[in-house]
């Protein structure tokens, strides 16, 4: 068995992320360090999505992007945000808890809409089950669009947010 693992070596892939992309998250990081200057929290609010973005933003903690390592954390309750960070198009079934979420988070408040369905509705738009993009139920400081948005888009956008 031994033979074989020495035999067969390593397997796993490169690390994503080298070169250019590589060079924007740590650039993009060292910018949310400048900018902040302290923790930001954000509360994560899933209205409906398919969880491809949610997918994209758990790799935001992943060791390559290291959010946390920069001060940036999720937190569970929006009374301890200072962002929302909502994804999917509005279900009618969440648009009231998206308004309580958006209501107890303390101002300065801010809010980035992730995703194209976020963003515009998506696929699903507007219907007798969806309500549509985020911004006709809450008011929306930063759009990031994509299918899901990459990682690096993410923190582009929660950067953004964090500039206005």
């Amino acid at each position: 068995m031994l033979r074989r693992i020495l035999r067969t070596g390593i397997v796993t892939e490169p690390p994503p992320g080298t070169g250019a992309e590589a060079r924007e998250v740590a650039r993009l990081n060292r910018e949310i360090l400048r900018i902040l200057g302290r923790a930001l929290t954000i509360r994560q609010v899933d209205a409906g999505s398919c969880n491809g973005c949610e997918l994209e933003i758990h790799a935001l903690n992943n060791p390559y992007t290291n959010l946390e390592g920069y001060g940036i954390k999720f937190v569970a309750s929006p009374r301890h945000a200072d962002m929302l960070l909502v994804t999917g198009p509005v279900t009618k079934n969440m648009e009231h808890a998206l308004k309580v979420a958006y209501d107890c988070t303390p101002d300065p408040k801010l809010v980035v809409a992730v995703g194209d369905c976020g963003c515009t509705g998506g696929v699903f738009g507007e219907s007798y089950a969806s309500c549509g993009a985020v911004e006709k139920v809450i008011p929306v400081d930063v759009r990031v669009p994509g299918c899901p948005p990459t990682p690096v888009a993410l923190l582009a956008g929660i950067l953004a947010a964090v500039r206005r």
